[in-house]
């Protein structure tokens, strides 16, 4: 079943997965260390314990992929042979990874692949657990995209979450922390606020009376103040505690990182709810064009990956977001290459000059194709962002921030000595609007003059009012 959701609901259901991997690239460096000082300054440098690239995620996303590749088919995650093919997945990931959780390890080695391969995790699942009092945090860190696959059904969203928990991580705490978290997610995309309670009413009365106070406790204190976090208890509260305090993404993901310890996994926990909250249009466009990790995929992947979740294993009614090319045939003006009147080394153009632009790089602010890109631009040097052209505040909930981080995503490719083509479809509105405040936030430009350059420039150019407005506010206050 494909549910009908609005554009501000895809962006968020694209946030989870993409919310998710980014945490867990921040963390990665940090892993296994203890609280980070306040003023720590966090990117995706890489390295580690495990020696990390830049931008890569760990097994905390990786273990996460062939869930979200299962939904995307839309396949149905109650069915055995569904998990079997989850199952059998790790298990040839767990072969070579760089990095696999102890429980999880234990569970999949001795696991033969082929059909009945989730009941035999399971039932090794189960036996750990009562060997080892599991309490690992393996099934939460990956349950966000469960919650994909079943937007329009909560009760079958309970059922799978246990069961993709129990195939590594049986037990009250990791499976109701996985119903939990994935109905918070579910809440999340459909409405654009928080509320990791909902899924409270599902448990007993006595298991919903100890998640209360857990949470209650949570919101209480700092993430750091919760110790150690690799248990899927610790790990749930220190998640939900630097959500609970975070007033954007970026800040939800570095609340969890500076409390330390399980750093990646936290943030990925973190993340993939925050994502859920805020869109993947929240997500740093810097942060997005450098995430990636097995196997061998990018920012761009985990969107189709999630975009197909939900809606049934489908792309839109446009072939977006797995299109070769966006057909905008029916715009009228769809080429219109100027430079920057601030800045040579910025091309501003329409759609259809995208493909033979003489650029090293791209900041797009429609939809585009997966082979719309300039000859000889690698897809790392390619920035979406996610702007519609309307006056309407819900259709750019993220709108002052996704402004600043195109104008951001522009400068940061010219601090790299590439030259850029900004463009939407018609170079209209949405382009002269980051032009303008790109040339104001840092070219030490008047954001009016600078308007005025750029509508000289493109003299067809009616930028949306509201666009207008919300990128004047920013630049008085950069």
């Amino acid at each position: 079943m494909t549910v009908r959701l609005t554009a501000a609901q895809i962006d968020r259901a694209a946030g989870v997965l993409l919310g998710l991997a980014c945490g867990d690239a921040l963390g990665a460096p940090h892993e296994f260390r203890p609280p980070l000082p306040p003023e720590t300054q966090l990117a995706m440098t890489g390295g580690g314990s495990f020696g990390w690239a830049p931008g890569e995620w760990t097994d905390d996303t990786s273990i996460a992929i062939p869930i979200a590749q299962a939904v995307a088919r839309g396949d149905d995650l109650r069915e055995p042979a569904v998990l079997d093919g989850i199952v059998d997945a790790w298990v040839e990931w767990s072969r070579d990874a760089t990095d696999v959780g102890n429980q999880t390890r234990r569970v999949l080695r001795g696991v033969t692949v082929g059909p009945g391969s989730a009941a035999r995790a399971s039932g090794r699942a189960a036996e750990d657990y009562a060997q080892h009092d599991g309490r690992g945090n393996g099934s939460l860190m990956r349950t966000a995209p469960v919650a994909l696959a079943y937007l329009h059904d909560a009760e079958a969203l309970v059922f799978a979450a246990r069961a993709v928990s129990a195939l590594t991580h049986a037990g009250d705490d990791s499976e109701e922390a996985s119903v939990l978290w994935c109905l918070a997610i579910r809440h999340a995309v459909l409405t654009g606020s928080y509320d990791v309670r909902a899924g409270l009413a599902v448990l007993s009365p006595e298991r919903e009376a100890v998640w209360a106070a857990r949470l209650d406790e949570a919101e209480s204190v700092e993430p750091s103040a919760l110790g150690s976090n690799g248990g899927v208890v610790k790990a749930l509260m220190a998640a939900w505690s630097a959500v609970h305090r975070s007033d954007s993404y970026a800040d939800a993901v570095r609340r969890a990182v500076l409390a330390g310890w399980d750093t990646d996994t936290v943030a990925a926990i973190a993340g993939g709810l925050a994502g859920a909250r805020w869109g993947a249009s929240a997500v740093p466009s810097a942060w997005r064009r450098v995430v990636h990790g097995w196997p061998g995929l990018r920012g761009r992947d985990l969107v189709e990956l999630a975009v197909f979740a939900v809606r049934g294993g489908h792309p839109d009614s446009t072939g977006w977001p797995t299109i070769a090319r966006m057909d905008y045939s029916d715009w009228p003006r769809r080429s219109v290459l100027v430079a920057h009147p601030h800045d040579e080394g910025v091309l501003l153009g329409a759609i259809d000059d995208v493909e033979g632009a003489p650029v090293d790089a791209v900041v797009s602010l429609c939809r585009v194709g997966v082979d719309q890109l300039p000859a000889g631009v690698d897809t790392a040097d390619r920035v979406e962002i996610w702007l519609i052209d309307s006056p309407e505040p819900a259709q750019n909930p993220n709108l002052e921030l996704v402004l600043v981080d195109a104008a951001d995503a522009v400068a940061a490719l010219r601090s790299e000595g590439k030259r850029v083509l900004l463009h939407c479809v018609q170079a209209q509105s949405r382009t002269p609007t980051v032009a303008a405040l790109y040339a104001a936030r840092h070219l030490g430009a008047d954001f009016d003059a600078a308007l005025a350059a750029v509508r000289e420039a493109l003299s067809d150019a009616a930028p949306q009012s509201a666009l207008v407005s919300a990128a004047r506010a920013i630049a008085v206050t950069s």
